[in-house]
């Protein structure tokens, strides 16, 4: 049945209501199904996805997509969040599909192999061009990826990235920004940015910045080291936002 953009914001605000309480166990116990990689399950101690998941009120029977999804990690907990009803789009630009030898095209392709994720979509094009219809995404979520877009390409870029997901969400939609916090060094070196850099790039672009998430912090981080080095990663302090595209504004609007 289409759903309204007044309808589909209610289903989103009934979702925040409700989905912190009951969606992270649900999820959990599907997280933990032995049929899911072991790989994938042994980072969930330091991703928290059922908990990220219900902080964003992803639900059963939406649509959803997953920026720069890479291997796909969180487009299989996407995948089982929304559940049969619901459909996820993994978005990768080509160059993220093409580093390391194609690393991330070969695991992404894997994940999918013999329709073991039926409700999932690849979607192989630039941010620019998604190729979704204005107002029928639900939410979107990137994780570990913002700092990359505004560190290497510069602000500008970054703004062009938030309007290009505004304009595809519903009117009340969601995007979920996880990202490694930064501030106290050379963020782009250390692959960091600082949180407030992020909520002031998402209020340009007219996001409602709804509220942030500890669930990822780690205050044994000092953010003065790479993400990469050793013993570090995977347990970086991270912060979690919930920006809202608001119900009364226009999707391309800056």
């Amino acid at each position: 049945m289409h759903r309204t953009p007044i309808r589909r914001f209610a289903i989103l605000t009934s979702a925040l209501i409700l989905g912190a309480a009951c969606a992270p166990a649900d999820l959990a116990t599907r997280l933990a199904d032995p049929h899911r990689a072991e790989s994938d399950r042994a980072r969930d101690a330091g991703r928290k996805p059922a908990e990220v998941v219900g902080f964003l009120g992803i639900e059963p029977g939406m649509t959803v997509v997953d920026l720069i999804a890479a291997g796909g990690y969180y487009t299989e907990v996407l995948s089982l969040a929304v559940g049969p009803r619901g459909h996820v789009y993994a978005q990768n630009t080509r160059f993220t599909l093409e580093i390391r030898d194609g690393a991330n095209d070969a695991a992404m392709t894997a994940r999918l192999a013999d329709g073991r994720l039926p409700n999932v979509e690849r979607l192989d094009r630039e941010i620019g061009d998604l190729g979704l219809a204005p107002n029928s995404i639900d939410a979107a979520v990137t994780a570990l990826n913002f700092h990359d877009i505004y560190n290497g390409r510069g602000p500008e870029a970054a703004n062009g990235f938030l309007l290009a997901v505004k304009a595809i969400l519903v009117p009340g939609g969601v995007l979920g920004i996880v990202d490694h916090a930064g501030g106290a060094g050379d963020d782009e070196s250390l692959h960091r940015i600082d949180e407030a850099l992020v909520v002031a790039a998402a209020e340009q672009a007219g996001f409602i910045v709804e509220a942030t998430s500890d669930v990822l912090r780690n205050p044994d981080d000092d953010r003065e080291r790479n993400v990469f080095a050793e013993g570090l990663r995977g347990h970086t302090d991270r912060f979690v936002l919930r920006l809202r595209r608001p119900i009364d504004s226009a999707g391309d609007e800056s």
